[in-house]
């Protein structure tokens, strides 16, 4: 019996702007080596292949007309709810239209040691109630959507061809599968108790596999009961337990499984003012990020995972050094040359950028990034050999020379190089960690004398040049008037000048010019770019660090839940918010803000036990 007759949903895609929905609508699914994007309507929008820092077969994100997308959802009005299964990357999304209920379970499939395809996304449809008819369309769009797909079947099964990549659209139960021009399509009814499923089956350069539903199925679970095991084995279980797990889950998914790289998020020019031209890519890995991250992983109890990342960021520098780059790809490649894409941009925000032109600015605060994290290693028991010990000395004594340059900053500035105070004292962590690990027997110590002397000799600096007496804190760069929270991490990373109180006052400084609420802008001044921007998310959960660390628990605390109130409905934060309306902007997940929210969860329940 057919399901009863309703009128259909009105064209386009629900509560969407011109084709887009929110940036908040996006949940995160993937497998060690890319990220699917999908909205809350069903359509899965971001999609790049073989790897996440690969070119896109889904991209409606940015282009809702030329990006491509994989529709799946009633073909009838629908009420929307949706979880993440509990401790897993495996997204549940329930629609309840008046003719039934239907359940979409999505995962990407786990590598192991069967015969499957290269990359496997699935999507079961189970039907809870009811007759719900049910409607999907594969249009897949290569290469950023300059490549039209050649459609053709092998066999029973149509698979869509790009380039060097192909897509097998393998279904069970979804309807029979039909090709319309350059797309994939079916329709079918799902009712109660029973199921049906839809398998992406993506191949590069390699011969596809067609599997049998039944492998799909017990791929999806098996995909599931590993994120459940790995979040049972995370150590932290205090009172922001589901956000950090949601957290960790969530970095998990920007880990790139072969190397131990980790991206700062999943998307490429998102942007940070709707319609402006603040839009970067960010598929890719940054040292100011590393030091975050390690601690991170060793306060999450995940070794294996801080192991890998820690050598790989070794590795990835040791050719340019003592000089590091400001980022690296995924595979440790030091290029990342930035172009701009024809697509018209998440709701005409251009351009469309991929690829970071940061790559080859000068940033003097990763010297420091670098040594803290080396320093978390030790000092959690890891052991550095004897040439990665020169090397570090040798960055050590590069900072010695370099300090008193200009720089671009932690922020990437478009402008002239300054002397941003931040990165002033960043060079003095740097030395200051350098000092630390020759006590520790890990460098040579025959230097120490030197980088005693510039270590002071920065400190200098700062106190004499980066205060401002009107402000009463210290400035965004020397001789500015500005303020910059980035400024918080001088409490952080323990920055010691002559007069602490000088810190205590900075934050009060930062949270009066900058903040908004419970949220901080990141800087005021300059920057080369037109537009405005977003407050930054993982800025203000640095302040909660920073007023955790000053052993101002009850401030943290209260801070602290109301910025886990700003997560999107599964818990997951973009780069940015817009404070007045609270529409989330930029890329998403970004892996700075969860690093920032775990880091502080951990900061918060230390000062209470203190």
């Amino acid at each position: 019996m057919a399901c009863r007759e309703v009128r259909p949903p009105a064209s386009g895609r629900g509560a969407a702007r011109d084709g887009y929905v929110p940036i908040a609508d996006y949940a995160a699914i993937g497998d060690g080596r890319t990220v699917a994007l999908v909205a809350r309507d069903g359509s899965v929008d971001w999609l790049c292949l073989p790897d996440l820092d690969s070119p896109s077969v889904f991209a409606a994100l940015l282009d809702a007309d030329r990006g491509g997308r994989f529709e799946l959802c009633p073909d009838v009005a629908a009420d929307v709810q949706r979880r993440y299964v509990p401790d897993t990357n495996v997204l549940e999304t329930t629609f309840t239209s008046a003719l039934g209920i239907a359940r979409v379970t999505d995962a990407m499939t786990l590598s192991g040691s069967g015969l499957g395809p290269t990359r496997e996304l699935v999507r079961r449809i189970e039907g809870v109630a009811g007759c719900v008819p049910m409607r999907w369309r594969v249009a897949p769009a290569f290469g950023y959507g300059h490549i039209r797909p050649r459609i053709e079947y092998r066999g029973p099964v149509p698979v869509a061809v790009g380039g060097a990549g192909a897509l097998a659209v393998c279904s069970w139960d979804a309807g029979r599968p039909e090709v319309d021009g350059s797309a994939i399509s079916g329709r079918f009814e799902m009712r109660g108790g029973d199921s049906a499923c839809i398998a992406l089956c993506a191949a590069y350069q390699e011969p596809l596999v067609f599997p049998r539903r039944d492998d799909v199925e017990r791929r999806l679970d098996a995909a599931a009961a590993y994120w459940r095991e790995w979040a049972a084995q995370r150590t932290y279980d205090g009172p922001w337990r589901d956000a950090v797990i949601r957290s960790a889950l969530t970095l998990k998914l920007l880990f790139h499984a072969p190397s131990g790289a980790i991206a700062a998020a999943a998307t490429a020019s998102l942007p940070e003012e709707i319609g402006g031209e603040r839009n970067w890519d960010y598929r890719l890995c940054w040292i100011r990020d590393s030091a975050f991250t390690l601690e991170a992983l060793m306060r999450l109890g995940c070794p294996s995972e801080a192991e890998a990342f820690f050598w790989w960021l070794l590795h990835a520098s040791q050719l340019s050094r003592p000089k590091l780059r400001v980022l690296y790809r995924l595979d440790g490649g030091e290029r990342a040359p930035e172009r701009v894409l024809a697509l018209n941009g998440y709701r005409g925000s251009r351009p469309v950028r991929v690829g970071n032109d940061a790559a080859g600015q000068t940033q003097l605060d990763i010297y420091g990034c670098l040594l803290q994290t080396a320093a978390i290693y030790t000092e959690a028991g890891g052991r550095l050999d004897r040439e990665a010990g020169r090397r570090l000395a040798g960055v050590a004594d590069l900072v010695a020379r370099i300090w008193r340059e200009p720089d671009s900053g932690i922020w990437e500035v478009r402008s002239a190089p300054r002397h941003f105070t931040h990165s002033k004292m960043m060079c003095w962590v740097a030395l200051d960690r350098a000092i630390r690990l020759a006590a520790a027997g890990h460098l040579e110590s025959k230097h120490v004398a030197l980088w005693r002397g510039e270590a002071d000799a920065i400190a200098h600096f700062v106190e004499a040049h980066c205060w401002s007496a009107r402000l009463g804190s210290y400035t965004r760069d020397a001789g500015g008037e500005g303020l910059d929270a980035s400024l918080l991490l001088g409490i952080l990373l323990g920055y010691r000048g002559p007069d602490p109180r000088r810190m205590d006052a900075t934050l009060e400084a930062v949270r009066r010019e900058l903040g908004h609420g419970a949220l901080l802008y990141r800087y005021s001044g300059d920057d080369g770019l037109g537009g405005t921007e977003g407050a930054f998310l993982c800025c203000s959960f640095w302040l909660v660090d920073a007023l955790a660390t000053m052993g101002r628990h009850d401030e943290a605390t209260e801070l602290m839940a109301e910025l886990i109130d700003r997560a999107n409905d599964v818990g997951l934060y973009a780069e940015e918010i817009d404070p007045h309306s609270g529409e989330l902007l930029g890329n998403v997940p970004q892996g700075l803000v969860h690093l920032a929210l775990i880091n502080a969860a951990v900061s918060i329940t230390a000062s209470g036990d203190r």
